[in-house]
């Protein structure tokens, strides 16, 4: 899968004078009103050819309707949205080069899966010849070849969601939505269908536009993503880079789970920072430095998985604290260990099933420390 390095939501905006030239999706200054509500405010964006682009948040951020708008089922109370270089404004949603896979997948069941495939083909006037062979091609692409006489009840989830992405390949379209693609699934077929579904993505002339809430989804499926709160994109990059370097509290708690200290800069140098917090006794350490005045309000963020667990005193001066074992999750390859500190903050670490049996696994009411490098901690200030 390709990945694109992590930018944020102004870096990520380009004028629309000067378009990358790879560029294929261009969203510029659109808003989206529902009387007095404003679902989408102010969504600039680029997507290139071939992409597989993620829009991430949570019920009512906008990324359902920004979805919509693309497709043509709504539209742009202003700005303006580009597919290959052709502005959609006057194209109904059936002469556009988009198609859509629905989150319920919509097939007809009283129709084989042949059929539903074939059916927007039949729609558009296609000849038959051509029809019966794209339709094969789709269904051998999607692996359901096998199942073309079959009616959708007689198929599992999984399959159903195979027949409703070839309906939505068979027609060629230079851009495919997804509206929350894997939600039917349960989690274990989810994540297989995840990777199977980016390999069939990549084997076709197509870019992808997916939405979902689901992080995990989302991390796993997207060569970059875009975290939507309140109708505005608040960061925008590869799953590894919004993961490894939120720009803001919103994304270090969305994406993935975080410990997150408030505190003040004490200290600023060119390579590091010192900051004290009244959650800590210790001050806290990061390994560069930043741009602002001593004093600044600052959040230091700190994986679970970069949290570490242990009965004896860390020797480092910094980044650690006392805390008791109030709860574990056995999660199978790992466990998470919920650290009560002095002053009622709890923290979360997550530790291997490996770490534990060669260490020993602290046990709840355990007096434990937790603590964390330099590099661990990513500075936030917004």
């Amino acid at each position: 899968m390709k990945t694109t390095p992590s930018v944020n939501a102004q870096q990520a905006v380009r004028s629309p004078a000067a378009p990358s030239r790879d560029e294929f999706v261009r969203i510029e200054n659109v808003v989206k009103k529902f009387g007095d509500s404003i679902a989408v405010n102010n969504v600039s964006l680029n997507i290139a050819k071939n992409e597989l682009f993620a829009l991430l948040g949570s019920s009512g951020c906008g990324k359902s309707t920004l979805l919509r708008m693309l497709a043509g089922f709504e539209t742009a109370t202003s700005g303006k949205i580009f597919v290959d270089g052709e502005d959609l404004a006057t194209l109904p949603p059936y002469r556009r080069p988009v198609n859509m896979m629905f989150q319920s997948y919509a097939l007809f069941p009283h129709m084989s899966v042949e059929s539903n495939v074939a059916f927007g083909l039949k729609q558009e006037g296609v000849p038959k010849n051509e029809i019966k062979e794209r339709v094969a091609d789709a269904l051998n692409l999607v692996q359901m070849g096998r199942y073309a006489k079959r009616k959708p009840h007689q198929l599992s989830g999984g399959q159903q969601q195979r027949v409703a992405l070839a309906r939505s390949l068979v027609k060629r379209p230079k851009l495919l939505l997804l509206d929350e693609p894997m939600s039917a699934l349960d989690k274990k077929i989810r994540q297989k269908t995840q990777l199977e579904l980016v390999n069939i993505i990549e084997k076709v002339d197509v870019t992808c536009v997916m939405v979902t809430h689901d992080q995990e989804e989302a991390m796993t499926m997207a060569s970059r993503l875009a975290v939507m709160s309140e109708g505005r994109i608040v960061q925008i990059g590869s799953p590894s880079g919004v993961y490894e370097f939120p720009n803001s509290r919103f994304s270090a708690e969305f994406i993935g789970s975080t410990n997150l200290f408030e505190g003040r800069v004490v200290q600023d140098e060119p390579d590091h920072i010192f900051v004290e917090s009244e959650d800590l006794e210790t001050r806290m350490y990061v390994s560069h430095g930043i741009t602002g005045p001593l004093g600044m309000p600052v959040g230091i963020s700190v994986r679970p998985e970069r949290m570490h667990v242990t009965r004896e005193k860390p020797a480092a001066p910094y980044n650690w604290a006392r805390g008791v074992v109030k709860d574990v999750a056995y999660m199978g390859s790992y466990s998470l260990y919920h650290v009560r500190l002095p002053g009622g903050k709890v923290v979360v670490s997550n530790l291997s099933s490996s770490h534990l049996m060669n260490e020993g696994a602290p046990a709840w009411n355990d007096d434990v420390y937790v603590s964390w490098s330099p590099a661990s901690g990513v500075v936030l200030t917004q």
